[in-house]
């Protein structure tokens, strides 16, 4: 019962979408980013599988630090904590998290969506 979404950075596929938790693979293209974004209440966890990415994420200061991540490598994001996922290569990871799948809060957006998602 997956269901794959396009999206402009390469595809989401929703293999697991609960009221206590969601599973997504997500592919991002080489060269494509995902916004620079928060959540009020999703709580996540990545993990590379394919190629190498870059996470930034800000740490406990306020600060944005990137971190490479390759194939076997997580990190949780937790609520407020912001965040983007850039593809050094193609790339793809699991990403598990609370419900909350329309807790999105774009602060920049090279496509133009910035604002709260309902999407």
């Amino acid at each position: 019962m997956s269901e794959i979404v396009k999206k402009p950075w390469g595809w989401e596929n929703r293999f697991a979408v609960t009221d206590k938790y969601l599973g997504k693979v997500i592919h991002i293209n080489s060269g494509e980013m995902l916004s620079l974004q928060y959540h009020r209440h999703k709580d996540e966890t990545l993990l590379v599988v394919k190629g190498a990415m870059d996470l930034q994420l800000e740490n406990d200061k306020g600060q944005m630090e990137t971190h490479r991540l390759t194939p076997g490598m997580s990190r949780r994001i937790i609520p407020g904590r912001k965040h983007r996922m850039i593809g050094v290569e193609e790339c793809e990871f699991f990403e598990v998290s609370t419900p909350e799948i329309d807790d999105v809060v774009r602060l920049e957006d090279k496509y133009g969506r910035q604002g709260t998602s309902t999407a």
